[in-house]
């Protein structure tokens, strides 16, 4: 696939499992845009299902614009006919990488291992409530405190700045 020129041309999901203090398990909906390499999303929960993830991509369309495309793994609830539907009705290509193949979804693979090293790995979560709050902060200071090499050692907040690129406040 080619590098995208604009934000909102792909955006990439993927999945990242945690736990809480206790022992229950939790997973991570990331969003990224490839353009940009914005976290749009991070969304935590003891389960989230496609009924759940077009809701929430629904959600950030409306704060940011609707991406052309989605890229993801072949995951059951990314492959499912709630998020079908959804790319009918909503005019949005989806692309499912080859199984076994995570490289092809490279930009959020990265992400996410960022977030796991520099974040989740060193990070005890109390409760679900404890750890969105403490993802929401991440993701704050990812977008606007962080440099990217990728983007000229700035951060994604000001490479769009710098583009000049009107995006809704996401």
């Amino acid at each position: 696939m080619l590098v995208p020129d604009a934000p909102n041309q792909r955006w990439r999901l993927d999945f990242v499992s945690d736990a809480l203090t206790d022992g229950r398990r939790f997973r991570v909906l990331a969003v990224v845009d490839d353009y940009s390499r914005e976290c749009l999303a991070l969304v935590a929960d003891t389960s989230l299902f496609g009924l759940r993830v077009v809701r929430e991509l629904d959600a950030l369309i409306l704060r940011r614009g609707q991406p052309a495309m989605v890229v993801s793994d072949n995951g059951p609830e990314l492959t499912s006919m709630t998020v079908l539907s959804w790319c009918q009705r909503k005019g949005v290509e989806w692309h499912n990488i080859a199984p076994g193949k995570p490289m092809q979804n490279g930009f959020v693979e990265s992400f996410n291992g960022r977030f796991r090293d520099e974040f989740l790995n060193e990070t005890l979560f109390s409760s679900l409530t404890d750890a969105r709050e403490q993802i929401r902060i991440w993701q704050h200071d990812y977008k606007y405190h962080r440099p990217h090499s990728e983007l000229g050692n700035i951060t994604p907040a000001e490479f769009v700045a710098k583009k000049g690129l009107a995006m809704r406040a996401a």
